[in-house]
Parts: C-alpha cells; sequence; structure tokens
C-alpha cells in the first residue's frame, strides 16, 4: 500500500534547521520547499493500489530521490550514501537529519512499479506541465532535432561466450532441458561460465569449438520436450536460437544438412552483441565511430534550453532512424502548432519533409549531400527532369525516358549508348553499360531544400543561429558519465532518459527563475 508523509522525521529537520547551507536557487533547495506540490501523493496513486500490506516509503519521497540520482548520474548504492550522508540531499528529499534512508533496492522496486504503471513517463510528463504553466514556450515555435549514440551497460561478447551463455541460459530457466543437454551437448561443461580450455591461436581448434558449440545449440532445442513456456523459458528459447544461427554458415564443404558450421565471413545486419542486454546493437552514427549501444533522440527548444522531448531506441533498423522517430518527438506539441523544425542530415529524407509541411511545419532541414558516381563528377542535379513527361537530359544533351514508377516510387532513366562516344562519360559514370539514373519519389521536394540550402541567406542564418545549441543539449544529457546508459533493456533506459531529461529541465527552469506563488507556476521576471 501507498505510505504517506505523517510530518515526522527522524531526527531535525534539515531544511528547517540548515536551510541556510543549502545553496539557494539549486535544485535541492528546489527540492525542499515544493517536492509535495511537484509530486503529490495522488500522482502516484495507481501505482499502489492495494489498501492492505505495510505502507511504501512515500513515493514522492522516491520521486524526488530519483529525479536527483539522475540529475547526478549516480548509481541506487551511490544515491542512498548521498542520503545518508549529503544535508542537501536530505533537505531535497525531506529525510531527518539522522535517517539512514533506505535500501538501494527499494530504487529498483520503484522503477519497476513505474514501468508496469499507466504511465511509466508520469516524472517527465510532470515536469513538462509545470513548463506549460509558466508559459515559458508561449510563443517559442522552434524545435531543433538531433540524436546520439549512448553506449550499453553490458560487455560486448563473441561468438563462442553467447553461445554459452545462451544455452546456460536455456538450461536455468526450461523444465527438463538440464537432462536434455547432459545427454546431447559434450562441446563445454555447461556448468562453467567460461570459455573452453583449448588452443585458442591455433585456427583449427577455434572452428572446431564453434562447430561443436553450434551442434549442442542445435541439439539442445531439437530435444527440448513440448510444452508451454513461460516469458522467461520463452525469451531463453529465442535467443539460443538467435545467437546460434547469426554468426555461423555452413562449412565450405557442406551442403548445410550434415550439421557442420563455421564462422560466417560477413555480419549480420541487426546482430545481437552480448546476451545479458539482448537489445544492444552495434552502431554507426558515422563512418569512423561505432559503439555497441541504444540511440538517445531529443526535441529541444534552442532560446530556453529545455527538452520538449525525448526518446531511447534500438540502435538499428529502419524505424529507429531518425526520420522515422522524429515525428513522435513532435507528436505532443499544442495541436494546430506551426513549428520551425530545425535538423541535420539525418532528418532530411522526402517522407520525413512531406509530413512536416503537410501539418504546416517550416523546414530548416540540412539536406543529404548528393552521391557522385565519380568524385568531383555529375549529380542529379546537373540533369534535367520533366517528370511529367517522364524524360531525363543529362548535361551532354542525350535524353532518355523514364521507367514506370517502382513499389516505392522511384523511378529509374538508363542512358545506355548514349554514353559510349560521349565526351562527358568520365565526369558521369564508371559503368561499362553507361549512366543509370535513379529518381527519388519525393525528387523535387528534395530539390527544392538543396537549392534552398544554397542560395537562401535566411535559411542559412536561422540553421546556423538556432541549430548549434541542440548540441549543447547532448552535452548536457550525456555529461557525468550518463554516456553510458544504467541499466538493461530499451524500455528500462527509455524510462531512465526521460528522467534525465526531467531532472535537466528541473535544473534550467530553477535557472531561468521557476518561482509559485499561490498555487501558480510562473517565471520571475526578467529573467525568461
Amino acid at each position: 500500500m501507498q505510505g504517506e508523509w505523517a510530518g515526522e522525521s527522524v531526527g531535525p529537520d534539515v531544511w528547517e534547521t540548515c536551510r541556510e547551507l543549502i545553496p539557494a536557487g539549486s535544485v535541492f533547495a528546489f527540492l525542499a520547499e515544493h517536492r509535495e506540490v511537484l509530486f503529490p501523493p495522488g500522482m502516484f496513486a495507481d501505482m499502489y493500489p492495494s489498501s492492505n500490506g505495510r505502507p511504501s516509503l512515500p513515493p514522492q519521497v522516491l520521486a524526488a530521490t530519483v529525479v536527483l540520482q539522475s540529475l547526478q548520474g549516480l548509481s541506487d548504492f551511490e544515491t542512498v550514501q548521498e542520503l545518508r550522508c549529503d544535508l542537501r540531499w536530505k533537505a531535497a528529499c525531506g529525510l531527518g537529519l539522522y535517517d539512514t534512508a533506505f535500501d538501494p533496492s527499494l530504487l529498483t522496486y520503484f522503477r519497476r512499479r513505474l514501468r508496469h504503471s499507466a504511465d511509466p513517463m508520469r516524472i517527465f510528463t510532470k515536469v513538462r506541465e509545470v513548463v506549460a504553466a509558466t508559459g515559458v514556450l508561449k510563443g517559442r515555435q522552434r524545435r531543433a532535432l538531433d540524436s546520439t549514440v549512448l553506449d550499453d551497460a553490458v560487455a560486448t561478447q563473441d561468438t563462442v561466450t553467447q553461445i554459452i551463455s545462451a544455452i546456460r541460459r536455456v538450461i536455468r530457466e526450461v523444465p527438463g532441458a538440464e537432462e536434455v543437454a547432459a545427454g546431447h551437448c559434450r562441446a563445454h561443461d555447461y556448468t562453467d561460465p567460461g570459455k573452453p580450455r583449448i588452443a585458442w591461436d591455433d585456427e583449427s581448434a577455434r572452428a572446431a569449438l564453434v562447430d561443436a558449440l553450434v551442434t549442442d545449440a542445435v541439439n539442445l532445442l531439437g530435444h527440448l520436450p513440448e510444452q508451454n513456456l513461460g516469458e522467461k523459458a520463452a525469451n531463453a528459447v529465442g535467443l539460443l536460437a538467435l545467437v546460434a544461427g547469426q554468426d555461423v554458415e555452413p562449412a565450405e564443404d557442406s551442403d548445410g544438412r550434415d550439421g557442420r558450421w563455421r564462422i560466417a565471413k560477413r555480419t549480420v545486419p541487426d546482430r545481437t552483441v552480448s546476451t545479458v542486454d539482448p537489445d544492444a546493437r552495434h552502431i554507426h552514427k558515422n563512418r569512423t565511430r561505432h559503439s555497441e549501444g541504444f540511440k538517445g533522440h531529443v526535441a529541444f527548444e534552442p532560446e530556453t534550453g529545455l527538452f520538449t522531448a525525448v526518446a531511447l531506441t534500438s540502435g538499428y533498423g529502419p524505424d529507429n532512424h531518425e526520420a522515422a522517430v522524429a515525428p513522435g518527438l513532435l507528436a505532443d506539441e499544442e495541436e494546430g502548432a506551426q513549428l520551425t523544425v530545425l535538423g541535420d542530415s539525418a532528418y532530411g529524407t522526402g517522407d520525413l519533409r512531406a509530413r512536416l509541411q503537410a501539418e504546416g511545419h517550416t523546414l530548416v532541414i540540412k539536406p543529404p549531400p548528393l552521391r557522385q558516381a565519380v568524385p568531383g563528377g555529375f549529380t542529379i542535379d546537373d540533369f534535367r527532369l520533366d517528370l511529367a513527361a517522364g524524360t531525363a537530359t543529362c548535361p551532354a544533351g542525350h535524353t532518355a525516358n523514364l521507367g514506370q514508377a517502382k513499389a516505392d516510387g522511384a523511378r529509374t532513366a538508363q542512358f545506355k549508348r548514349a554514353c559510349t562516344n560521349c565526351p562527358l562519360r568520365e565526369r558521369c559514370t564508371k559503368s561499362k553499360t553507361g549512366r543509370t539514373l535513379n529518381v527519388h519519389p519525393q525528387h523535387e521536394l528534395l530539390t527544392a531544400a538543396r537549392r534552398q540550402a544554397a542560395t537562401d541567406p535566411g535559411w542559412q542564418d536561422e540553421y546556423r543561429r538556432w541549430r548549434p545549441p541542440v548540441e549543447r543539449a547532448i552535452a548536457w544529457l550525456v555529461a557525468k558519465g550518463n554516456r553510458r546508459v544504467p541499466h538493461r533493456g530499451v524500455i528500462a533506459n527509455n524510462i531512465w532518459l526521460h528522467h534525465r531529461a526531467a531532472a535537466l529541465n528541473l535544473r534550467r527552469l530553477i535557472t531561468l527563475g521557476l518561482t509559485r506563488t499561490n498555487t501558480t507556476w510562473h517565471i520571475a521576471p526578467g529573467t525568461a
């Protein structure tokens, strides 16, 4: 059942007796004064539906603790140590001078209740309501979008480690799997979590081990008893099937049916990098930087320095691309609001441009660079297209017909023989069969965007002035070790990211002069 604040503290009230020691204008002082209003008990009532049992710690105390934890980037253990030893934390969370706080596991239980509640992001939502109540965003219609890579909280595993770990999990979680493994799995002693002892510098020994481990996995999956599996058991079986097949292929002289395997000479695009956190993925932010983890996405108001929306997604797949996530970041804006949306070239897709323009937004989004078939050569902008007539004319004056639209709406023009003796061929194509021109379904929209970015001084000034502040927002977001996520999985880390953004927004509002008069939140005049 939900605990209530009884008004009694263990020892003197820190806020009443040591107020002069708490930095004025800090998040600590603000929470000490306004904690009960910011996080009223009724805000968490649905998380504690039972009226029986031992009362919990008041959830507003835990909510204030989570805000400070997210702001400082601390572990659960470090957070409780601060509550026990730091006067600022005691004042902010309403603890008495002699209060020893609580066990760190209570923070885990609180996050679990949040995760399974109707509104897991309620702390972020509450701070956003405060932002709306102050009116600090009124008339400020710019929204800068950006993303960043967030490193996972686990170690990346190689193929051998993944298969052994997945087999051990199936043995542990699936009824009857231990007996099956004892009879059919012989490549390794699966009571030992470590790697087998082989000559690791011997290529043939490594190949034989991989073959034997994959065979064990196949045998285990193939001989499990028929039964209905619970969630943990089903996930364990699915994970083993995934990791046993993602890095291997049939042996060189095998037809794929004799059960002989080797490490594949390729990497699957959506490869699972760890059985400890199956949601983590290998991410290429650009051609030179790559890591394992997740993507964090933000929408940011650059004048006030406030996050209007955040999201954490997997690091791979079209549904997690910046342009696919962007509409969700803008979904909670006021109905009918016409925004100026700023973004780098990751948001410059034709589909997103068409959608945002249809919603009435002004786009200050950098167009993606054009690909050149020959370095320094002609791009599609050097061709003259007549989409109505269905023709394309190259820089040399040759005309080719555009083919029928494909399933995705794209069209293709093939110049073929026209390129044979063309004097501009070396600047146009390296293909022996001549230049093939691929025309995007939103070609006209993208061409207009490139032209505007190259020639419109107003657009250029707007981008240079208001796009860079979102980089500062990303720096705030990942500061104090928060580049590495603290939890496993997309869902838990998405909640953490919302808590982090809520804490940063609260700190920013306090800097802007957030105060409360009677029942109204507002920004002190002259500070916004």
